[in-house]
């Protein structure tokens, strides 16, 4: 929908990129087959552009599986990965940043997220010739974006055709797509065996030409604390909170905007609103139902207006809590980076008095939980 309401045109022209343009014939077959092939009429152009491009995908995957298979399985991770973890729109992303400021960290890429099916055959001529194709700000919150700035590992699982949320993007006016995804448990054994494998593979690949510890932010993984510790008994999680007053309109917004730019039907998001809160209330339950599993030393918690108050003191608390060296090698890192950034400023939303009231009692417990009753109070009545 637009500010005022009323539904937008789609987009019809031939080149509009969109996530999908990274999906092996798979992946593009099983989120058609996810969707219901319910593409609205001004999208269908779409197929006809994507499914040659799925075809050439997988044959690039497999020329690179033969090029370079044999070295990807025999690559270990030198460590465990760090995963940052946090529902959508709670400085997730920020403290990503923050995190892979540190010379020692590595981290996936937008190029490796969108095109995993064979970046490392292709990845240079890819980021020359399709620079084009993602812009210089995310659409949701005006963050800088390129082909080499960190990116979320849950969409390179969506274009190599694993179970994900994701793909309610694609066709955000169907019923909810993949919700088994979110904490694995409904899999069959057979798909969750292949997501493991998938996402193990990914970070092999990734891996393989450099060895430096993978940080990984992704908000679903917030659910899967039990398979992700199944994988690698040593990763550390890093949690962030935020305010929900503000998570709320700042989520509506992410999925709204996001689904306009990169889905296949002209947005209507039914049920959109009550999809934000129950999954809120899922994930929160999730974790903590098993955060207990993560040994001691390997979790951190800290709210997003802490680390915005005082990032620096934020960043040497995670790294004492977790036992990670070379914090001294961050700061001067991060305070350029502060400084550079200086200047942007997150997005303002008024909330509306109904959603206020709704959020104060369908999310009441995670409110009191993390101390922002009078917060969010305060910020009601301003609005």
């Amino acid at each position: 929908m637009s500010d005022d309401g009323k539904a937008r045109k789609p987009q019809r022209d031939l080149v509009t990129p969109r996530f999908w343009l990274g999906c092996d014939a798979w992946a593009w077959l099983r989120l058609m087959l996810q969707g219901r092939f319910q593409f609205d009429n001004g999208y269908r152009h779409m197929v006809g552009v994507l499914t040659p491009v799925s075809i050439g995908h997988s044959v690039f995957k497999i020329l690179q599986n033969l090029i370079y298979g044999q070295a990807i399985k025999n690559t270990r991770l030198r460590e465990d990965p760090i995963f940052i973890i946090g529902h959508w729109r709670t400085g997730t992303t920020l403290l990503h940043e923050f995190m892979i400021l540190d010379p020692q960290h590595n981290f996936p890429t937008t190029h490796q997220c969108m095109d995993p099916n064979h970046f490392l055959l292709t990845g240079s001529i890819m980021k020359r010739w399709f620079k084009w194709m993602i812009g210089d700000i995310r659409p949701m919150d005006q963050m800088a974006v390129s082909w080499d700035r960190p990116q979320e590992d849950e969409f390179a699982l969506c274009m190599m055709g694993q179970p994900s949320p994701y793909l309610q993007i694609a066709f955000p006016n169907n019923e909810e797509i993949d919700p088994e995804a979110y904490d694995l448990t409904n899999l069959t054994p057979r798909q969750r065996t292949h997501w493991k494998a998938a996402l193990l593979n990914f970070l092999k690949t990734i891996s393989l030409r450099d060895s430096r510890r993978l940080v990984l932010k992704s908000p679903a993984h917030s659910c899967r604390i039990p398979t992700l510790l199944e994988m690698f008994p040593k990763a550390k999680f890093v949690h962030i909170v935020r305010n929900p007053y503000d998570v709320f309109p700042s989520t509506m917004h992410l999925w709204t905007t996001i689904s306009r730019q990169h889905g296949f039907q002209t947005p209507c998001n039914p049920g959109l609103k009550e999809r934000v809160f129950k999954r809120f209330i899922h994930l929160y339950k999730r974790l903590d139902e098993t955060k207990s599993l993560i040994p001691s030393g390997q979790y951190h918690e800290l709210r997003y207006e802490e680390l915005i108050a005082s990032p620096i003191e934020q960043m040497r608390k995670i790294y004492d809590t977790l036992s990670l060296d070379g914090f001294e090698n961050l700061v001067p890192r991060l305070k350029t980076y502060l400084q550079q950034n200086a200047s942007y400023s997150t997005n303002q939303y008024k909330l509306h008095p109904e959603d206020a009231h709704d959020i104060g009692v369908h999310w009441k417990e995670v409110i009191d939980r993390y101390g922002y009753s009078q917060q969010g109070i305060a910020r009601h009545k301003a609005g």
